[in-house]
């Protein structure tokens, strides 16, 4: 063992380097935890006693001299590096104070969505935004030429006429039905795309948060439940909820759901147009040919499905009257909700 100190010793004396790349792997061969060193260390324990103390004291030797040596070799190539840097300029201005941002208001309401439902047992499931003519009309109950897709106007993708841009996070609910068996139960939030005159109240983007759960036995009476402690957890205790009928192509029956105004406190004003009542939300007890065209035995589960814009959401609760501004980035908007 003593040669091999000796060696390694006469090495370190004689190494030299014309990078600090080579520095750096003449360390790591030497003085990293597999390195020659640590190796010679580990065999140090094997020496006999009687010349223990004599290796002992060559191996630190050598450890002392290789570490010296990966120093002295460091410093070399600062020393030219300080020499090649140019002085400061000290006349240039200081570095400007970078103030924190905040996040998106949509950002702020849908988190508050997600954990609110979260609480109560659903899990949050996301997706493609570029969906399939099944996963995005067929399967939900809207095959071709049906009356239900001129409800939507849609983008195609051009490249691919049965590929869309997602008209609604539904398309979601889909992929999760057809790979998982029952109970199901989750909301997906995510970002949707319609054909339509971007104005205050509408625009070819927005968001959406759709719930979907289905079981044995799920009935009207758990998706009503299920919305109240919604709109009282999101808008105040006092909120009262209504249902009236409507229609959606993968739900029977259908309905929209609507809150008591959170401005006029149900008395009447413009925002509610004076009838004291906001819709907010559709919902509906899953279409039994939905189950089936999922894969789920339509005879056994039931389910009830929901769907709400997030920016409809968002400017009932912060009183924001124009929708344009979720998308415009003007900092002076995005600043108001930095406590949010």
């Amino acid at each position: 063992m003593l040669d091999k100190i000796n060696t390694l010793l006469e090495e370190v004396e004689a190494v030299a380097a014309s990078t600090k790349e080579q520095v750096e792997e003449y360390r790591i061969k030497w003085l990293s935890k597999k390195g020659e060193v640590s190796l010679l260390f580990e065999e140090f324990r094997h020496v006999p006693s009687d010349i223990k103390k004599d290796v002992g004291q060559k191996l630190n030797r050598l450890k002392v001299r290789a570490q010296e040596k990966i120093n002295e070799l460091k410093e070399a190539f600062e020393g030219k590096d300080e020499i090649n840097t140019p002085a400061p300029d000290l006349t240039l201005p200081g570095l400007p104070v970078i103030q924190n941002g905040t996040r998106h208001p949509l950002t702020i309401v849908k988190n508050q969505i997600t954990d609110i439902f979260s609480r109560i047992g659903f899990t949050v499931s996301e997706g493609r935004e570029i969906e399939d003519d099944w996963h995005n009309f067929t399967a939900l109950n809207t095959p071709e030429n049906h009356p239900a897709r001129d409800m939507q106007d849609t983008f195609y993708v051009s490249i691919n006429p049965e590929m869309v841009l997602r008209t609604q996070t539904s398309s979601v609910q889909v992929h999760i039905m057809e790979g998982r068996k029952p109970p199901i139960r989750t909301i997906s939030p995510g970002r949707v795309y319609r054909n339509e005159a971007i104005s205050a109240r509408a625009h070819c983007q927005f968001h959406q948060v759709e719930g979907l759960y289905i079981d044995e036995k799920v009935s009207f009476a758990d998706l009503k439940q299920t919305l109240l402690y919604f709109a009282t957890e999101m808008f105040g205790a006092d909120t009262k909820i209504r249902l009236r009928p409507s229609y959606f192509p993968f739900t029977e029956p259908s309905a929209e759901m609507d809150i008591s105004c959170t401005i006029c406190k149900g008395k009447g004003c413009n925002i509610c147009k004076q009838t004291g009542w906001v819709e907010i939300l559709g919902c509906g007890m899953v279409d039994p040919q939905v189950l089936k065209n999922c894969g789920i035995d339509e005879n056994k589960y039931r389910g009830f499905a929901f769907g709400m814009g997030i920016e409809r959401i968002t400017m009932l609760k912060y009183q924001i009257k124009d929708l344009r501004l979720f998308f415009e980035n003007d900092v002076r908007f995005l600043k108001q909700f930095t406590t949010a």
